[in-house]
């Protein structure tokens, strides 16, 4: 009897926000590594790391903020879990420009960098167990064509980032 394998679903919006999440934890655990070597240029390594940790997370809550939130909270009963997504996300922001607002790569500096993580893998969890599923149970929600939309506008971001380097 042949077997038959279950039908893969295409990639969603979920798959590439989680993407970005998963490329961001990489960059932090990068950011460890480094704080751990005692070469001169590893501090100018950790500040351009940073500031790169940053964009991608500026950009990443952007998309999320203007496209998939609310999409979301017009297509779910239990709001909840985007206000605190949202709230999150505004806290990520504070620390965001205290990094990218200084001179100097110091101690509190690498806490900021580290803390930021941390409240990152939190905020990640949270979307990873809860708001995704919910998101994926909702039939008239086109997670497909919102991964298209997520896509085009975080290009669009990314090239204003540089173009303002």
């Amino acid at each position: 009897m042949p077997t038959t394998t279950p039908a893969r679903r295409e990639k969603d919006a979920c798959d590439l926000l989680d993407a970005d999440h998963k490329a961001v934890k990489k960059m932090f655990k990068e950011y460890e590594e480094l704080m751990e070597s005692k070469a001169r240029a590893a501090k100018q390594k950790r500040l351009e790391l940073a500031m790169q940790i940053c964009k991608e997370l500026s950009v990443h809550a952007r998309i999320e903020e203007e496209i998939f939130y609310p999409a979301v909270r017009a297509a779910i009963k239990e709001t909840e879990l985007l206000a605190e997504a949202e709230v999150e996300h505004q806290t990520a922001k504070d620390l965001i420009a205290q990094i990218e607002a200084a001179t100097d790569v110091d101690e509190l500096f690498d806490a900021k960098v580290i803390v930021l993580g941390e409240y990152i893998d939190h905020h990640v969890k949270e979307e990873r167990n809860e708001m995704f599923p919910k998101a994926r149970a909702v039939k008239k929600l086109d997670l497909v064509s919102m991964r298209d939309a997520l896509e085009a506008r975080k290009a669009e971001l990314m090239e204003a980032e540089l173009a303002s380097a």
